[in-house]
């Protein structure tokens, strides 16, 4: 089964069979995949939480790097695609049991290099909380 195949089986779970054990332990819910575009909804933890009780600002890019990167896994390539740079721009702010969405979409895929972003919205999708964009380089998996 295809990376991107395996992802769909997991659309209204909880994505368990992820590599990516920072992943795991987010603990994303799958809402929809598509050849470069992926939703995960999360559900915002107390050790997410910065010290006045709002999501950190550092929790909220690492979601947006973990969903890119699993973003890249639903194109089926062979290459792994490394992060080379992140851009996050806050907006709103979210607190302990809340759930957010993490949306993704590819803005121009080349050779080597991809340009993604991911919005992170509240649950109804009404309020946008951040919104990042990361290139990618592509890179031979050495094992």
């Amino acid at each position: 089964m295809d990376r991107l195949s395996q992802l769909k089986t997991f659309i209204g779970k909880e994505f368990t069979s992820s590599p990516s054990p920072f992943m795991q332990w987010l603990k994303p819910t799958v809402r929809t995949a598509e050849e470069g575009h992926l939703e995960f909804e999360y559900l915002i933890r107390e050790e997410w939480l910065n010290p006045v009780g709002n999501l950190h600002g550092g929790v909220t890019a690492a979601i947006m790097d973990d969903i890119l990167g699993a973003t890249m896994f639903s194109l089926n390539e062979p290459s792994f695609f490394t992060t080379i740079n992140n851009v996050v721009d806050y907006f709103s702010t979210a607190k302990r049991g809340d759930k957010i969405i993490a949306e993704t979409r590819i803005i121009k895929r080349g050779k080597q290099f991809i340009n993604a972003q991911c919005d992170i919205w509240d649950s109804e999708k009404s309020r946008l909380l951040a919104r990042g964009t990361s290139n990618l380089y592509k890179t031979e998996i050495k094992r």
